[in-house]
């Protein structure tokens, strides 16, 4: 376990120097592989894919990756997890502000943002889309709301799933205090 934990620090510093795009990049390159949509990889598929974004593996760091995130025993690694997993840790100032963010949002406070809390916090009426007709009110609340929703949009998003977006974009800033600044804007805190 220690030399995949190592394996995926060396992997996070390579991301981490090619700046904001390095992890969401990846992310982008692993789902374009994933050419029959399992959401996994084998090893070799791995290897040759980092390989080609000059991010260097021999085959047993790509196997023992590949286990480490093998949520079904097929041999693969689960693209999100392992994803995730290269994301550095956030500071408690990152996490607060997240959560002050989503609590904003979750005004019935059951600890789950739907389209009705949402209609609370942001106006859709002035989007463009609704202004011309093409979408709903509730369309533009969805699909906001979808934006932070995890790969299963169920039109309800939990805390986790708020801190799992955040933590991706949380990757690309630098300096807490760009990140506190950033979401205390945006959300009006």
């Amino acid at each position: 376990m220690a030399a995949v934990d190592a394996t995926v620090e060396k992997l996070r510093a390579q991301c981490l120097s090619r700046g904001a795009s390095g992890i969401q990049g990846l992310a982008r390159f692993f789902r374009r592989l994933d050419r029959d949509g399992s959401r996994a990889l084998d090893a070799a598929e791995l290897q040759r894919g980092l390989a080609k974004l000059g991010l260097a593996l021999d085959t047993a760091e790509a196997e023992g990756v590949c286990r480490r995130w093998d949520r079904d025993g097929s041999g693969t690694l689960d693209l999100e997890e392992f994803l995730r997993a290269l994301r550095p840790p956030m500071s408690q100032a990152r996490e607060a502000v997240i959560a002050a963010a989503f609590a904003k949002l979750d005004r019935s406070g059951d600890g789950v943002v739907t389209v009705d809390d949402l209609r609370g916090v942001y106006n859709g009426r002035a989007h463009p889309k609704v202004r011309s007709g093409e979408w709903t009110e509730e369309e533009v609340l969805r699909r906001f709301l979808d934006n932070f929703d995890a790969s299963e949009k169920d039109g309800q998003v939990t805390l986790a799933e708020f801190q799992d977006y955040y933590s991706g974009v949380s990757a690309s800033v630098d300096r807490d205090e760009e990140f506190v600044a950033m979401m205390t804007s945006a959300w009006r805190l």
